[in-house]
């Protein structure tokens, strides 16, 4: 098997309503993460990594940013085969947007038919982690499977917090319960834990076809993959197997980061995940140069930090800081700040997220907040101090209490 027969289809086109604000303009895979980042670098550069050069990128909700990110900072080279195609929702089938997971590739057939690849792996844009995916793919070709599923343990007491995939000993697929009532099989060896989808597939390519056209015609189907095709190759005693995501090692990764996975479908959610990578030694390892994370590169000049002189100074600790930001006379801790930032002097950010082209002005505070894109905060502000005032000015507060300001908000 060569990894150039094989297709990849990420889906991008999802509204994240559960994350708004931050989907108010942009789609969610867009959101930036890790201060450089956008969501969709992760799975993008787990292809890229894993020696997977055909991509397909299908959108929909709100796509702009994410078409202009991904074309400026995923030039692959035609030349040689190698390409990360855009491909809007373009109603080829009807005039209907996708329906579902398994609508999308429907829709996309053409796509697929066109590249003729031997295996497809449909793959979600908006999670955190790091994935070795022809590995993957050996599982899927040893165990002759129709179609495979990636997995994460997680503890069996929160199993219905998830689509949760039970198995036999040989890692079959015998049932697929989303967010179970009663307790669920747990996975083999392990009685304290059991398997929850990540939404990742790996399919043969004729199956993947075949039962996308089978189910664009059933009328009662929402068209999804969860919901209908997975349990539909179930009953009919088709190969589905299922991949234990704990297994897979990545070049580079150390045992603490394997099986590291962070489903950032919540503010909430996706607040902790990006105040992890604050951590002294973070279990998600950004600086690994054998399993580089790649990006747009801003072309900004290096982050300064200015003023030392009595309490008029400009530091950041426990924090990652961007390219092209100016951290003058002003205290930054346990932060995530994006490229082209200014925190001016004797303001104080703690415990917070601010996004790209940020203008802090002089004598503010804000703590427990994520600050989006291009919101200038005036002189002597104070944000996440007062839930009251904060909820007064149109801000948004998550159930965990984190402030969120919207992306060009007018303070």
């Amino acid at each position: 098997m060569t990894k150039n027969n094989v297709l990849a289809m990420i889906l991008a086109g999802g509204e994240g309503k559960r994350m708004y604000p931050l989907t108010k303009d942009r789609a969610k895979p867009a959101v930036p993460f890790g201060g450089r980042y956008r969501i969709i670098d992760f799975v993008i550069n787990n292809f890229i990594n894993s020696g997977i050069y055909k991509i397909k990128v299908l959108t929909q909700y709100k796509s702009d940013s994410l078409i202009k990110h991904i074309t400026r900072g995923w030039p692959l080279s035609a030349a040689i085969d190698q390409y990360i195609d855009i491909v809007p929702a373009q109603m080829r089938t009807g005039a209907n947007w996708y329906q579902g997971t398994a609508d999308a590739i429907y829709q996309n057939l053409n796509q697929i038919i066109d590249e003729n690849p031997q295996y497809v792996c449909v793959f979600g844009g908006d999670h955190i982690y790091k994935m070795d995916i022809h590995q993957m793919i050996k599982f899927h070709k040893k165990s002759k499977a129709h179609l495979t599923i990636s997995a994460i343990p997680v503890p069996i007491e929160i199993a219905n917090q998830y689509g949760i995939i039970e198995v036999d000993d040989d890692w079959r697929l015998t049932a697929f319960i989303e967010k179970p009532k009663t307790t669920p099989r747990h996975m083999p060896g392990h009685p304290d834990m059991c398997l929850a989808s990540m939404g990742n597939y790996v399919f043969d390519t004729s199956t993947l076809v075949t039962e996308v056209e089978r189910d664009a015609i059933l009328e009662y189907s929402s068209h999804d993959f969860g919901k209908d095709i997975i349990p539909y190759m179930l009953s009919n005693d088709m190969r589905v197997y299922v991949y234990d995501f704990n297994q897979n090692e990545p070049m580079g990764i150390s045992e603490e980061e394997k099986g590291y996975w962070r489903d950032v479908g919540t503010v909430d959610a996706y607040y902790k995940a990006n105040m992890e990578l604050t951590m002294y030694s973070p279990i998600f390892n950004l600086y690994s140069k054998s399993w580089p994370i790649k990006t747009f590169n801003y072309n900004y000049p290096p982050a300064k930090f200015i003023w030392n002189e009595n309490d008029r100074i400009g530091m950041a600790t426990n924090s990652l800081v961007s390219e092209g930001c100016i951290i003058s006379g002003s205290e930054i801790s346990h932060c995530v700040i994006s490229p082209n930032v200014r925190v001016n002097s004797f303001s104080k950010v703690v415990d917070s997220i601010i996004m790209e082209d940020v203008s802090v002005g002089r004598n503010c505070e804000i703590r427990n907040a994520i600050i989006d894109k291009n919101v200038e905060i005036p002189e002597g502000t104070k944000i996440g101090l007062d839930k009251e005032k904060d909820l007064a000015r149109g801000f948004f507060i998550t159930p965990e209490g984190i402030v969120v300001v919207p992306k060009g908000a007018k303070l």
